[in-house]
Order: C-alpha cells, then structure tokens, then sequence
C-alpha cells in the first residue's frame, strides 16, 4: 500500500515561523511535523510515500536526503512551479501512486493517535472509491452524510452555501468535520477531470454524485491540526507526556 503526505502548502497560519522554513519541517517536542507524519505512517506498515513540496521545496528535499527517508522509499512530487492543492496535488502525483491497491492520503500538519487498519477495513468492507476520516468537533464547514454515512454533501455554517450530492439524502444528513486523512482506491485519481488547482474535497462532492463515498467517524482520543500556532505548544505538551 503507497500513501501520499501533503506537505505543499504555505504555512501561512504559522507565520512567523514558515517565513524562512516550509510547514513540514516545523518542529513539535524536536521532531518535524513531516518526521512525525512519516512516522505515523510506518506504524502502519508503509513503505512507499510520495511527498508533495512547493514552499521552500529545496529543505525538504535536502532534509529527507539528511536522514536517508527514514528507512523507507519516498518520492518528491515537485509543485515548486505553481501550488495545486490537494486534488490538483494528488493529480500530478497519480503516476507515483499507480498500483492495485488503496491509497492513503495524510496532511502533514496532522497529529492523531487513530487506528489506520481499521479505517482501511471499513474502506475495503464498504467498496468505496474513497472513505474520509471525520470527527464530531466544531468548524465552520462541514460534510454531509447520511445514515449509512455516505458522503452526501457539504454546508459552510458562515456564509450559509452549502452543495448538495446526493438531494434525495440531504435534508436528514449529519453534519462531521473532516480530519486530513483519507483512503483511497487506485481508480479515484483517474477519475479527476479538473485542472491546475483545486480541493479534494470539492472533487469528493462531485464524484459523490455518482459513486460511493463514505465516511470513518473517528472517536480516537487524539487529533489535532497542527497547522495553527496555538496548537503547537499543546501539542508539545501532549507529546512530552506534560498535558
């Protein structure tokens, strides 16, 4: 099984810090947010990871060459000539991420203590073409799923828009927040028809009007977006065992 780390993006949420380092090699408790994923990621087994760069995209590379990939196989896929987002990220990167089995996808700045086997059972059990990690917490935007928690749509609480799925199942939905990390199956990346940049998520709700996406409602006693500077210090605690 191959995965795909996020670690493109600008960090602005963590300025000062991202002015002169990129996001994935901030340090939490001295480790990077990109060592902590990658660690994460070999607990579960993975040996093959593609990282996509773009902010300072020379460190990173140079950081990974310093510490030989942590032991396993990691590819660049380099956005240095213009930011694509995740889905316009996880385009450019699919013929990295070709093979027969199911893909998982983990933002950098994500701290979690959940259990990926079990998202990859569920996803496996259900044949969905993608199954996204979601929690109960407060956001402003939220996904949609109905009872069987299938992926039906998607509600912004600020501006009021909201964009509908699956219309037949909207109106009863549950509203979740998603966590960064998500299974997919090998097929999905050929199935994406935009361009240039674009969100994921925004592609999840169109590809949800014709195939199965689900949700993982995950109740894991740890997660944590670490793409805030507020987080940091918390997370520093809870890493050192001082909470």
């Amino acid at each position: 099984m191959k995965a795909m780390i996020f670690a493109a993006g600008l960090g602005t949420r963590l300025k000062p810090l991202t002015n002169h380092t990129p996001k994935a090699l901030v340090k939490v408790a001295g480790k990077t947010l990109l060592q902590m994923a990658i660690e994460k990621l070999k607990g579960f087994g993975i040996r093959s990871v593609v990282v996509n760069v773009h902010h300072f995209e020379g460190q990173v590379v140079n950081y990974l060459a310093r510490n030989n990939n942590f032991g396993i196989d990691i590819t660049i896929s380099d956005e240095s000539a213009g930011l694509l987002d995740t889905g316009g990220g996880l385009k450019k990167a699919a013929a990295l991420l070709r093979g027969d089995e199911p893909i998982l996808l983990y933002n950098v700045d994500v701290l979690s203590n959940i259990d990926l086997a079990r998202v990859l059972e569920q996803h496996l059990f259900t044949g969905s073409l993608a199954t996204l990690v979601v929690r109960k917490r407060k956001t402003q935007r939220y996904l949609l799923f109905d009872k069987h928690n299938i992926l039906v749509g998607w509600r912004n609480d600020k501006t009021g828009e909201t964009k509908i799925s699956v219309p037949g199942n909207f109106e009863n939905a549950r509203p979740f927040a998603f966590s960064g990390i998500h299974i997919i199956s090998p097929q999905l990346p050929g199935l994406l028809e935009e361009e240039g940049a674009f969100s994921i998520i925004k592609a999840y709700l169109e590809l949800a009007t014709q195939h199965k996406i689900s949700g993982y409602i995950d109740n894991s006693s740890l997660w944590m977006d670490l793409g805030r500077l507020e987080q940091l210090d918390e997370a520093s605690r809870i890493l050192s065992g001082n909470k």
